[in-house]
């Protein structure tokens, strides 16, 4: 059509430079169309990293979009696999956010350099200070306590105590817990050496592998079903996978659930070990401002009930139930 249009234009016998000046109006005109296209069809985004399983984040992904218009693209993997990628990404990394299962990763891509900070109020107000980072690197937005899931039928919840009486000797063979390269037991050792000091820390390591009644395998559902069918008589796990199998569809699950109790240790004490799982906007995010906002927006009261009420874990937001 455009090539018609021109030479329609040269048989009605134009000077050449009034065909010049139409094909730069005509190029100009095709070139503003383009752009305002371009503008048109353009949606805002905000690229995600995350270490969390798929289903624990997405429904409050996609509820996000549906009230900002923001899309989120996720990609989810294994912790050390994204770290890496990130890592070797740099400045050319599409991602704009990190969210991970634990604040152990967090401090690791803090100090990896993969985070900026966020000054954002909001954040500020919403989540106390002992849950985000102290350089306004990272922010949590839920946490699970790390407790001890006992076999009602073996165990009576008065032996129980604290996390150091695990390595007695009354617990020989008795215990399930997941793997040391775990990033939940790592962070429960890690306050262990700030509240006991290294030595005593290992030396509590050291018993409870003593104490266990298999190798370790699996996940925390994995050590609470164990607990249950009587292959060990205590499980350390987070408290949201009890509560996924309390209120599972699977009657199975819910079966599961009934046979082992919560305790959570130290309460004459310390409290209880949290893990705190949360999120940082990544060094070289292109999408920096709908970063802020998807954080801000998972800091907030729909968001923090969601957490609560769906996933079983503690909201960081104190007035949130």
């Amino acid at each position: 059509m455009f090539i018609i249009y021109i030479y329609n234009y040269i048989a009605k016998g134009h000077s050449s430079m009034q065909i010049f000046s139409r094909l730069a109006c005509l190029g100009l005109m095709f070139t503003l169309t383009g752009l305002l296209a371009a503008c048109d069809t353009q949606q805002e985004e905000v690229n995600i990293y995350s270490y969390r399983n798929e289903r624990l984040i997405k429904p409050i992904l996609d509820q996000f979009t549906e009230d900002t218009g923001i899309k989120v693209n996720l990609v989810t993997g294994e912790a050390d696999a994204l770290f890496q990628r990130l890592q070797s990404e740099g400045k050319n990394t599409p991602a704009d956010v990190l969210l991970t299962t634990d604040a152990g990763r967090l401090y690791r891509a803090k100090e990896a350099g993969l985070l900026q900070p966020l000054e954002s109020p909001v954040l500020i107000a919403a989540i106390p200070a002992p849950l985000r980072d102290p350089d306004n690197q990272w922010y949590g937005l839920s946490y699970r306590a790390r407790v001890v899931i006992y076999n009602k039928e073996k165990v009576d919840p008065a032996e129980l105590s604290t996390y150091e009486d695990l390595a007695h000797e009354k617990w020989r063979d008795r215990i399930c817990i997941r793997s040391s390269g775990n990033i939940y037991n790592q962070s429960l050792l890690a306050s262990l050496i700030a509240h006991l000091g290294a030595d005593a820390a290992q030396a509590w390591a050291q018993g409870v592998v003593t104490n266990m009644a298999r190798p370790p395998q699996g996940n925390d559902t994995s050590q609470i079903t164990a607990a249950a069918v009587g292959e060990c008589d205590l499980a350390v796990a987070n408290t949201y996978y009890y509560g996924g199998l309390l209120s599972s569809e699977n009657p199975e699950d819910r079966e599961i659930a009934g046979k082992v109790a919560v305790f959570f240790p130290n309460q004459n004490g310390r409290g209880t070990h949290i893990n705190v799982s949360g999120a940082g906007i990544t060094r070289y995010a292109k999408n920096a401002g709908n970063a802020k906002r998807l954080l801000e927006y998972l800091a907030g009261d729909k968001a923090q009930a969601w957490y609560a009420q769906v996933n079983h874990e503690y909201p960081v937001k104190p007035s949130v139930e």
